[in-house]
């Protein structure tokens, strides 16, 4: 026998939207009437995490505001792929900053549409983790502090995908990169470089800071509506994996930023004004063994010549996650 529930079980996160629902609560990926704000046509890589990320983030922000959005983008593979002169895949207003200003520049055109009055009309800056982490990390620390109204996205693939794969801020430890080679004693990336974003965003105590990864667009889309309804700066980290630069295949984007959930690696939380106020416990762990071996750029790690105390201490910082942000926390399925 097969209710509304059974569906919702059977189908769970694996179906995008939930399309097997009733209409009323599935996402908005789901529904003939979406946005499709960036729409067919771009020139993403095959499985690009970045593409889905930002077509969840966008759609739903639209949603949220009755589709009175306005997106500042940051030099990067989002750009590059989607705004090709003189094309254009998205359906929105769009605006094109450098690599390293977009929190700036949206910044200034929220301060131009308070100046005029226009307060339905909302602003959403977004960059990959190199304009976000690094480059424009310190214009971010100033949006945050003056609480301007925007909602900033950081599409995270872990590198510098656009330019051929280097480490940035958000690379994880042990990574094989082209700046970070795969030799020595401490192959891949070093360990304890880099920088917690998010965490840095709580600790400005804004009023909403949240991560997510497009393995639950469910999550994501919520997420990015509770953003849309507060006012002043708000950040949302979001993990996309890159078949590219992670040596995956394309198949598995959504498998990989589900496993690095599941695995404590990136913790999915939310928070408002420098308090964490909710977090996705992790149903069914696994070891992060499971989320590296799928990827060439952890394949160092592995086989005769493997490194399992580096396997090791990438458990560890799972764990760590899991304590930090209670995320073991056994729950009723």
């Amino acid at each position: 026998m097969t209710g509304p529930e059974t569906i919702g079980l059977q189908v769970g996160l694996r179906a995008v939207g939930n399309r097997l629902l009733d209409p009323g609560s599935r996402t908005v990926q789901a529904g003939a009437s979406r946005p499709g704000t960036l729409t067919s046509g771009h020139r993403a890589c095959r499985g690009c995490g970045e593409a889905l990320g930002a077509r969840y983030v966008l759609d739903a922000a639209m949603r949220a505001t009755d589709g009175k959005v306005l997106a500042v983008n940051a030099t990067g593979c989002l750009e590059v792929f989607s705004t090709a002169y003189p094309e254009s895949a998205w359906r929105l207003p769009w605006l094109h900053s450098l690599f390293g200003n977009a929190p700036a520049v949206a910044s200034g055109v929220a301060a131009a549409l308070k100046v005029t009055g226009r307060d339905d009309l909302r602003v959403v800056g977004q960059a990959g983790d190199g304009g976000t982490v690094d480059i424009g990390f310190g214009c971010l620390s100033g949006m945050f502090e003056r609480n301007d109204d925007v909602l900033f996205v950081c599409y995270d693939n872990q590198a510098y995908m656009n330019t051929g794969v280097q480490r940035s801020g958000a690379t994880p430890p042990a990574a094989r990169t082209a700046t970070t080679a795969a030799l020595g004693g401490q192959p891949g990336n070093a360990f304890g470089q880099g920088k917690d974003v998010p965490a840095i965003a709580v600790a400005h105590q804004i009023p909403y800071v949240a991560t997510a990864t497009v393995a639950d667009p469910r999550d994501l889309e919520r997420k990015v509506t509770r953003a849309m309804q507060v006012r002043g700066a708000r950040y949302l980290h979001v993990l996309v994996p890159c078949p590219l630069g992670w040596g995956a295949e394309a198949a598995l984007t959504v498998e990989l930023a589900r496993l690095a959930q599941r695995s404590g690696l990136f913790p999915v939380y939310e928070a408002e004004h420098g308090v964490v106020t909710g977090v996705t416990r992790i149903r069914r762990p696994v070891p992060v063994e499971d989320y590296l071996r799928p990827q060439r750029r952890f394949a160092h790690l592995f086989g005769e010549d493997g490194r399992p105390d580096l396997v090791a201490q990438l458990q560890e910082m799972a764990d760590r996650n899991k304590a930090r942000y209670g995320l073991s926390e056994e729950v009723s399925s």
